[in-house]
C-alpha cells in the first residue's frame, strides 16, 4: 500500500484534518414542523492548500432540510474563519463541514458544494451528501 504521492505529503497528512478542532457550530431551535430547505451560501471562503501552501478561494453551499434545529450564522461564520490559514484539501472540506453540520443540526438531509476557483485552469466542484445514498 503506497503511503505518499508522487508530490511528498502523505495519507495520513491527507485525512489529518479529521483530527483538527474546529469552533462548535451552533444551532436554534426550528420554529415550523413543516418541511422546508435553507441555502446557506458563503461566497469568500478561503483555505490553504496543503501541497503548495498557496491560498484556495471558493464559495461553500450548505443546503439542508432542519428537522429539530437550524444552523446560527454568526457561529457558522466563525466556524469558517477557521479555515482560512488550514492546509486541507479541497475534497476533504465539503466532507468536513457536511460532517459538523450533520453534528450539530441532525438535518433531514444536507448536501454542502464547495465550488473553488480554478487551478492551474482546473476547477474542482465538491458535493458531500447525508445521508449518503449508494
Amino acid at each position: 500500500m503506497k503511503t505518499s504521492t508522487s508530490f511528498g505529503y502523505t495519507r495520513a497528512q491527507a485525512q489529518s484534518v479529521r483530527k483538527v478542532s474546529l469552533p462548535a457550530i451552533e444551532a436554534f431551535e426550528n420554529q415550523y414542523s413543516r418541511q422546508y430547505t435553507i441555502r446557506i451560501v458563503h461566497p469568500e471562503f478561503t483555505s490553504v492548500c496543503p501541497k503548495t501552501g498557496l491560498p484556495d478561494f471558493g464559495t461553500i453551499t450548505i443546503e439542508y432540510v432542519p428537522a429539530g434545529l437550524c444552523l446560527e450564522l454568526k457561529s457558522l461564520k466563525y466556524y469558517f474563519l477557521r479555515y482560512r490559514n488550514m492546509g486541507i484539501f479541497m475534497e476533504n472540506i465539503a466532507n468536513r463541514v457536511l460532517d459538523d453540520v450533520v453534528k450539530a443540526v441532525k438535518p433531514r438531509s444536507c448536501t454542502v458544494t464547495g465550488e473553488f476557483t480554478p487551478r492551474g485552469g482546473l476547477r474542482s466542484v465538491i458535493e458531500a451528501r447525508y445521508p449518503f445514498k449508494k
